[in-house]
């Protein structure tokens, strides 16, 4: 299978590049090593990495992997204080983050395009005694170098939705050799390792929790600035979360018509993708909403209803200063869902789409707290954002209950530490 796979990744690589490019040119973070993505170290690089022989090689994708797998290295570092790491990621936005907060003992390197002689290059380079891939990403020449160097390899914080299994299982006859040969396969939940096991059934799965539970707000978080936007003075943020297309304009639209009910509302909306400001933008100026884009004003000339926070990396700043999280990949046809840790760790409170099909877990956990707010439509948005925005206990008493309950599922990584290190005593 893996030559197979070979044969057909230039001819796969090249409907691959467009998209590569587009995101290169159009999102920000850190791009001056992207080199590496091609295998290509600087001088300098090399001279550093050199120091990091035996490291645990983290591998995460993007800004929301790469936020836990920071927790954890901080988590491994406070119980082996000595242990090396090396993160890598592979797009712009995950790599800045992982620069910007990466702990002692841990050197930050994008992740190598899977050819054959990029990922050999990568690892005679870097040299590393575990790798450790966070959530989904397995590609097969990354884990066949591995297992051919005797590398342990494990996929932690592991997830699997109904949608990818069955995707999994109709492709088995190459998917099961790729999960067979992680050593091991930490998942949040009993229903993944249900899911693994049926694309792979000797494949070592382990039910560990989810660490995103573990992970803590940053300290000292700071504030956005929203007053150089919306004005001084008493007023009620509600904060659209990383959202997806459809879902701004549905926002925007219910908040506009509640602002006559509510003079002091505003809103923020954060897209997931960054580069889709400009379209966001575009229909906001056809609705006619005043509205500023944070990527292109540090301020407002007049208060404004909207700001468009089309910037990467502030997601803390805004859900800390908001009174009410919408979290997007929920509404508007979305029903994937994302990460509801991060506002409930804050104690705000929480409204999301009624179906998250890659969030199930967490969604179940908070709801029999009874510290979520469920819609399934647009007129239902609008009443249950009516009962919030006119009842200041109620936002704080949801906000409170999620933020407890959140705290008591702590411990996945505590667990996962425990299976990485007995690995390395096998």
């Amino acid at each position: 299978m893996i030559f197979i796979y070979n044969l057909l990744l230039p001819l796969a690589f090249l409907f691959f590049v467009p998209g590569l490019i587009l995101k290169y040119r159009n999102r920000g973070g850190w791009k001056s090593t992207y080199g590496e993505r091609f295998a290509r170290f600087k001088s300098e690089r090399l001279e550093e990495l050199a120091n990091f022989k035996g490291a645990i090689w983290i591998h995460s994708v993007s800004v929301g992997e790469t936020m836990i797998s920071l927790g954890f290295i901080k988590r491994y570092l406070e119980r082996n204080p000595e242990q090396k790491f090396i993160i890598s990621t592979t797009t712009t936005t995950g790599q800045e983050l992982a620069r910007n907060r990466c702990p002692k003992n841990t050197a930050v390197i994008f992740c190598p395009i899977d050819f054959k002689w990029m990922v050999k290059r990568t690892f005679n380079i870097i040299q590393p005694s575990q790798l450790v891939i966070f959530e989904t990403e397995l590609w097969p020449n990354l884990l066949n170098e591995a297992a051919k160097r005797g590398i342990p390899v494990s996929l932690v914080n592991g997830r699997m939705s109904d949608h990818s299994s069955k995707g999994y299982r109709r492709a088995r006859l190459f998917f099961a050799p790729v999960l067979k040969c992680l050593s091991l396969i930490s998942v949040q939940t009993e229903a993944d390792k249900e899911r693994y096991l049926s694309v792979c059934s000797e494949a070592n799965v382990v039910v560990s929790g989810n660490m995103k539970f573990d992970q803590a707000p940053p300290e000292n978080i700071e504030d956005p600035g929203l007053d150089g936007y919306f004005g001084s003075g008493e007023r009620i943020v509600v904060l659209g979360a990383s959202t997806h297309p459809g879902e701004e304009e549905l926002i925007s639209n219910v908040c506009q018509e509640l602002k006559k009910e509510f003079p002091t509302l505003k809103l923020v909306l954060v897209p997931r993708h960054a580069e889709r400001g400009a379209d966001i933008a575009a229909s906001l100026e056809k609705n006619k909403v005043a509205y500023v884009r944070r990527s292109q004003a540090a301020s407002a000339a007049e208060p404004v209803d909207v700001l468009l926070a089309d910037t990467t990396g502030e997601m803390f700043k805004f859900i800390n200063s908001a009174d009410i999280v919408i979290m997007g990949k929920s509404l508007a046809g979305h029903d994937e869902g994302h990460n509801l840790i991060e506002p409930a760790l804050l104690d705000k409170p929480v409204v999301t789409g009624s179906v998250l099909r890659n969030f199930r877990f967490i969604q179940d956990v908070l709801q029999s707290a009874d510290a979520l707010v469920s819609v399934s439509s647009g007129e239902e948005l609008a009443v249950k954002l009516r009962e919030l925005i006119s009842d200041a206990e109620l936002r704080r008493t949801i906000g409170k209950r999620g933020g407890d309950v959140i705290r008591q599922h702590c411990g996945a990584m505590d667990r996962t530490i425990d299976l990485l290190e007995g690995l390395n005593n096998n």
